[in-house]
């Protein structure tokens, strides 16, 4: 595999129409490095990859992309008909390896008649060796064989594979062509531990260089050596892979946090200045004895004087502060705990189940969670647990059975939504809730998980990441007995991910779990229970 990959941006700005997504971004990759992409949903990561990829253009600026090992981009969705088989989908992504060895084929036929023709055949074998194309098949099947797909049929229609096995196939056929550059757009989803297992594995010894937009935090541990955030159009380099910039984001809160320190203390000193002089003018007698000495008259005029020259500067001072606030930085994400508030009944079970049945989607005999334990649910897609979360939180009636629970509840929903697509996210957020809409917007203000300019933004304009921050906000606002979390971390940056994990830790009250997070279970503590086919099917 040849190395050498050279990737810069100087000043690129990309827009679709009125929609401004990147603004004068630069920044440059090493060869050999492994860098991941993060960001909110909608921030404009994809973009940036498809830029990469050159299957978009800039508008402005420069960039340079170059890779004379070849580039292998995996793109979230597969670009095929339904109709086409998987043999045409693995040879879109070893089109450049087929190119290389039908360009060898044709010269070898010029060999014996066309001067120069042997040392073009010459750089061709080395470039197709290099990245050892004569094993690329092999390479599929292999890969394959690690995603959860083996002996995959190569006539078999794209229709007939579901999103996650088209997603693992483009994958596996996109490592097998031994790129010196790759471009990967969330290359865990879909996979199981044992597969993201061996995907890192792969690229950690990767001998060419890999960027990678993720939201898998275990991934970006794993695998990065450096990160790039984008956020409001513009993007950040952080050296150290994922622990860097967790660092790095550590420090950037402790600066704002002492530059917020700063300028309230000097709006404080300065309206002490104020308030201080302004005493003094009013301690002057408006006639002081023998006013008709010189000593006298010259004294008021010089004290007064003095007094009104420090007011205008302070007020001066304050003027300028004022006009440019230094806002502080998002409180500290917090579970409230509502035991001491709501009067619940400690002794009585949190969640109780007796026989609870739901179709053919959820069958729980008994399940009872106490006060102040935590519980993990795990199982593959469609096993049942979101069915299960909906009827411990009460918003999905069982078939047959009981469900009961104790105390207030808070269920943070895997996929819909608060509120109506009409509302602004700030009625949505004020919903219910006791209090001024300005009180509402200073608390929400206060959770750093919206701009201002977005409080008046409709819930139907936000993106799933946005969404997820709304309810998330309304939830860490009010004190419950127990949290039901379905896949909490889905669709949230690495730092607001981190952020609910520390948030989660120090929670007193009872919490159900369900999440695919790798880092987020690692850290989890409590009972854990496996479900499959709607039942639980295990305990430890």
């Amino acid at each position: 595999m040849l190395r050498h990959s050279h990737i810069s941006l100087v000043d690129i700005t990309k827009r679709y129409g009125d929609h401004l997504v990147l603004d004068r971004v630069g920044f440059t990759v090493k060869p050999g490095e492994r860098l991941g992409v993060i960001g909110d949903n909608g921030s404009g990561k994809s973009t940036l990859l498809r830029l990469l990829a050159r299957v978009e253009e800039p508008d402005n600026g420069e960039l340079t992309v170059i890779a004379p090992g070849g580039v292998g981009y995996l793109p979230q969705q597969l670009d095929l008909p339904e109709d086409r088989t998987v043999a045409d989908a693995i040879n879109l992504a070893l089109a450049d390896l087929r190119e290389i060895e039908a360009a060898m084929r044709e010269t070898e036929r010029a060999l014996a008649d066309e001067p120069g023709a042997a040392e073009a055949y010459a750089d061709l074998m080395a470039r197709f060796e290099a990245r050892e194309g004569w094993d690329a098949d092999l390479r599929v099947d292999l890969a394959l064989n690690a995603l959860g797909l083996p002996g995959l049929d190569r006539g078999r229609a794209l229709g007939t594979l579901s999103g996650g096995e088209r997603s693992r196939l483009m994958l596996a056929a996109t490592l097998a062509s031994r790129p010196a550059l790759l471009l990967l757009d969330e290359p865990s989803n879909d996979l199981d531990d044992a597969a993201v297992a061996w995907l890192e594995a792969q690229l950690r010894d990767w001998k060419g260089t890999v960027v990678a937009v993720t939201h898998d935090r275990a991934f970006l541990e794993a695998v990065t050596t450096a990160m790039v955030e984008v956020e409001g159009r513009g993007v950040r380099r952080y050296g150290d892979g994922y622990a860097g910039y967790l660092t790095a984001k550590a420090v950037e809160r402790q600066q704002a946090q002492a530059a917020y320190e700063r300028w309230t203390a000097e709006v404080q000193r300065q309206e002490g200045i104020v308030e201080h002089n302004a005493g003094r003018m009013d301690a002057i007698p408006r006639k002081l004895p023998m006013a008709n000495m010189s000593t006298g008259a010259f004294r008021q005029r010089s004290r007064n004087h003095g007094a009104s020259s420090r007011i205008k500067i302070a007020k001066q001072q304050l003027e300028r502060l004022q006009a440019a606030p230094v806002a502080p930085p998002p409180e500290p994400m917090r579970f409230e705990s509502g035991l001491t508030t709501t009067g619940a009944d400690t002794q009585a079970p949190a969640l109780r189940l007796r026989g609870v049945r739901v179709g053919d989607r959820l069958k729980v005999g008994d399940l009872e969670v106490a006060h102040g334990e935590r519980v993990l649910i795990t199982g593959p897609n469609g096993a049942g647990k979101t069915t299960l979360m909906r009827v411990l939180a009460g918003e999905l009636a069982p078939d047959e059975g009981t469900a009961e629970r104790t105390g207030a509840v808070g269920h943070l929903r895997q996929l819909s939504g608060p509120g109506s697509g009409r509302q602004s996210v700030l009625r949505v957020f004020a919903a219910g809730r006791v209090g001024t809409i300005e009180e509402h917007a200073e608390a929400l203000l206060r959770l750093g998980l919206f701009e201002p300019d977005q409080f008046g933004k409709p819930v139907a304009a936000l993106s799933t990441g946005q969404r997820r921050r709304l309810e998330l906000a309304r939830l860490v606002t009010r004190p419950v007995d127990v949290l039901l979390l379905d896949e909490p971390t889905n669709h949230l940056s690495p730092v607001l991910a981190e952020e609910l994990q520390e948030a989660l830790a120090s929670y007193t009250g009872t919490v159900v779990l369900v999440s695919h997070d790798r880092r987020l279970r690692a850290s989890f503590q409590g009972r854990r229970l496996e479900m499959d086919a709607g039942s639980v099917t295990g305990e430890r």
